[in-house]
């Protein structure tokens, strides 16, 4: 699978093209284990103002520490009229949403209505089956570690061409699609390797266990994640567009270079029917949404301590050397020896992703309106914790 396909499939470890060759090595800045106060982010701003220089139109950004919280914005939010990208935009926000999942299905197992070592069969009777793949030899644990071997249907190439790429995308960008469809797409091909095996990224994981969320409590996912996570954190710019097209407002337009062989055109990929990416990467949010959402996360706020312990143990992610990968959240160490977790994400026209330290002290959250730079994460996440402030730079807190 290309890098392209990576991007924009919103498959985690989008940004390991640049992570991988140079987040473990060069000059520390920090001590080990430690960030320093980022109290001024002006290292953060001059990041994000280079990945616009370097091409990404508009890039929105919040960050948390002891000092309070601090947003900015860099770039474009439209390209044909010029306006700014906002410090308040809300955007597709890609495979942070299987984070949500994880987190209700770990909700489910606390109060007693399942089991991580539960097979899929059993709340997806019939569905996981044929090519040897089957239900009954996989559990909600491998869906959401990613050790299931399900093959990823983003990765079927008669899917992707007509859903994902050039005209095939603009053609049927408004289309409704059902998750079993997706599921089936995945299901005509064999498993990878056997369940329990190896880590694989694959979206299908994450559509079945959405599905099996429904399943559970036999109300509708998106329900669920309104209720457990949403209300109960107050996260007011954070949404399920169900079947619907448009983003709500304030936002800014998403673009994408849909064209392999016309790498220099760019199209307003805004507008597409929430549907396609239902339970792996539908949800729309914001900035400080997600930075409230996994600060509660990793602070036990949502889930009790067996739970909280369960999301964060890792298998080894051989697509990404030196990471880990729990539960729809991944562990790395930067250069200069921060240990952090994060959640990256892509789909049609957004890139996103979000990082914090261990104890959640410390939150880094941004979103590009484009599907394309991944190259240019790397240094904004070292400008946030690992390199030293100097005087006041732009921004604003609030």
């Amino acid at each position: 699978m290309t890098r392209r396909k990576r991007t924009r499939a919103g498959v985690v470890g989008l940004a390991a093209v640049a992570l991988t060759a140079t987040a473990f090595a060069g000059p520390a800045r920090a001590a080990q284990g430690t960030a320093p106060t980022a109290a001024d982010h002006q290292a953060t701003q001059r990041a994000i103002d280079a990945a616009v220089a370097a091409g990404i139109p508009g890039i929105t950004v919040e960050a948390r520490d002891a000092d309070g919280v601090w947003k900015s914005a860099s770039g474009v939010g439209n390209r044909q009229t010029g306006a700014p990208r906002g410090k308040n935009d809300r955007f597709r926000i890609g495979g942070l949403t299987d984070t949500f999942v994880a987190t209700v299905l770990l909700q489910m197992e606390a109060e007693k209505k399942l089991s991580l070592d539960d097979t899929v069969e059993r709340y997806l009777p019939g569905l996981v089956t044929g090519n040897g793949n089957d239900g009954s030899k996989i559990t909600v644990r491998e869906l959401l570690n990613h050790t299931s071997g399900l093959f990823d249907y983003l990765a079927d190439q008669d899917y992707y061409q007509t859903y994902a790429l050039g005209d095939g995308f603009l053609q049927h960008r408004y289309d409704t699609l059902t998750p079993e469809q997706r599921v089936k797409v995945a299901l005509g091909h064999a498993p990878l390797f056997a369940p329990g095996a190896r880590f694989s990224f694959s979206n299908t994981n994450d559509v079945l266990a959405a599905l099996i969320v429904e399943k559970v409590d036999g109300r509708s996912y998106e329900d669920e994640v309104r209720e457990r996570i949403i209300e109960r954190l107050g996260l007011r710019a954070t949404s399920n567009p169900g079947n619907g097209i448009a983003l709500p407002q304030p936002s800014s337009r998403g673009y994408s270079k849909l064209f392999l062989s016309q790498p220099d055109r760019i199209d307003d990929v805004t507008e597409m029917n929430g549907s396609q990416v239902w339970g792996n990467g539908d949800i729309i949010s914001s900035t400080a949404d997600l930075n409230r959402f996994y600060g509660a996360l990793i602070r036990g706020k949502l889930l009790p301590p067996r739970q909280l312990k369960e999301l964060t143990t890792t298998v080894p992610n051989p697509d990404f050397p030196g990471a880990t990968y729990g539960l729809d959240i991944e562990k790395i160490t930067l250069s200069c020896g921060t240990p952090l977790w994060f959640r990256d994400g892509g789909t049609a026209g957004w890139l996103t992703m979000t990082a914090f330290t261990e104890d959640g002290r410390h939150q880094l959250t941004f979103n590009y309106n484009s599907d394309w730079g991944p190259e240019t994460l790397l240094p904004i996440l070292n400008g946030e914790f690992c390199d030293t402030p100097a005087a006041s730079g732009p921004g604003s807190r609030d």
